[in-house]
């Protein structure tokens, strides 16, 4: 018995510096090669009247060029209306279920589940709308812009 507990005092020192050393702050990247936002470093726009909001990463969604932008579609049914974007956009969804239809009709009940993991591409000059319905739907969607939107909702 006393050699295991003898055991356990030699084991208890390395371990308790070990811990000790993963409390030291992280290795400093060189931002020649490295630069980082962490999730709360990321600015995102205030939630807009359709329930989504937006946080642009990389370059810039109203010029031309390439741009990787974060959308949260808040849950409670909240959607964009029928429309199409000038280039084709690809699509991650991050977290929850995001909600897809095509068409010029718009109709929340005729939509397919793309669960988090799905890959989704909206091709260009295509009409589309999308949402979330009950949770947040994140997405990180890439293109080139400019990424403006048609309204092609059928009335």
């Amino acid at each position: 018995m006393e050699a295991i507990s003898g055991f356990w005092r030699y084991l208890a020192i390395p371990v308790c510096l070990a811990g000790m050393l993963s409390i030291s702050s992280a290795a400093e990247l060189n931002p020649a090669a490295v630069i980082y936002k962490l999730p709360d470093q990321i600015p995102w726009s205030p939630v807009d009247a359709r329930g989504a909001q937006n946080a642009v990463v990389v370059g810039d969604p109203s010029k031309p060029g390439f741009y990787i932008v974060y959308t949260k579609w808040t849950k409670g049914n909240h959607f964009s209306r029928p429309h199409f974007h000038p280039n084709d956009r690809y699509i991650v969804v991050l977290q929850g279920t995001w909600w897809v239809g095509s068409g010029p009709k718009f109709d929340p009940a005729n939509t397919t589940a793309m669960p988090a993991g799905s890959f989704v591409t909206h091709f260009g000059k295509q009409v589309h709308w999308d949402g979330a319905k009950d949770e947040d739907a994140v997405l990180l969607i890439m293109g080139e812009g400019p990424a403006t939107a048609t309204a092609a909702e059928e009335k």
